[in-house]
């Protein structure tokens, strides 16, 4: 019954036992490592799974392989033979020392409904937007990123449709024209009216970024946005809290040769 992004951790104290929960999609990152002696040590990021003194730091060789391979650690797995990743749309149960998994949800394609091309815009339209109002609720200070193509063009357009106020947006530019979307950030802001702010990356953001990807990702993943959309996300810091993004655009809408 929950939407949207979560990971929790609920604690029985009449039985004895820890029930632990992630999200449909695997937005929220959740990992877990349970020890020899039956211990179970969980957290969200690895940095925080780490302090505890014992959890190995041992390298899973086998992570190195699979990373070469498909260009990130896939879940379970991780980098730490000790840790390892709740897989999306799974939860998991302690009790006694001993731990079980199981999936409780997986998309269902098989449920065909015949509708017309317009018919289908306009319920696309529907969801889109309900989905993005629920995500406005904040409490805290709300912005984008917003990179002039399809996905968050279109959560940003429709962030401006529910707001009073002008949507804060936020992108980050290239000197080099084949990388560049900010020109188009630009024209969707001042078509939708948004406080707008860019960062035109330079070679030295990268060089002074790099030495520190391991500590802020804790495990390697090749995806070379991951310096521009760090560098946009700590701009986007200093002005809002919360910022809602395209991500999963792709996923959801075939926006990908391959995946």
């Amino acid at each position: 019954h929950l939407r949207g992004m979560f990971a929790f951790a609920i604690w029985d104290e009449t039985d004895r036992s820890l029930f632990v929960a992630r999200d449909r999609v695997g937005k929220k990152p959740l990992l877990y490592s349970h020890q020899p002696n039956g211990d179970l040590i969980f957290g969200s990021e690895f940095s925080a799974v780490l302090k505890h003194p014992s959890v190995s730091r041992d390298v899973d060789r086998g992570a190195i392989d699979s990373y070469l391979s498909f260009l990130c650690v896939p879940a379970p797995q991780t980098a730490f033979k000790a840790i390892r990743k709740l897989e999306p749309g799974h939860w998991l149960r302690w009790k006694d020392g001993k731990i079980e998994t199981q999936r409780y949800w997986q998309p269902d394609f098989s449920k065909k409904i015949k509708i017309s091309e317009e018919e289908a815009i306009e319920e696309t339209t529907r969801i889109l937007r309900e989905a993005t109002k629920l995500r406005m609720i904040s409490e805290v200070p709300l912005g984008a990123f917003l990179s002039g193509g399809v996905d968050s063009s279109t959560v940003v357009a429709l962030m401006a449709e529910e707001s009073s106020t002008p949507v804060k947006t936020f992108s980050i530019g290239f000197r080099e024209g084949a990388f560049n979307e900010a020109d188009h950030a630009r024209a969707v802001a001042a078509h939708l009216g948004t406080e707008h702010q860019d960062l035109v990356v330079e070679p030295r953001h990268a060089l002074d970024l790099i030495p520190r990807l391991p500590k802020i990702y804790d495990e390697p993943f090749a995806d070379s946005s991951q310096i521009p959309t760090y560098l946009v996300a700590e701009m986007t810091r200093r002005h809002v809290t919360v910022a809602l993004s395209g991500d999963g655009g792709d996923e959801l809408f075939a926006g990908y040769h391959r995946y």
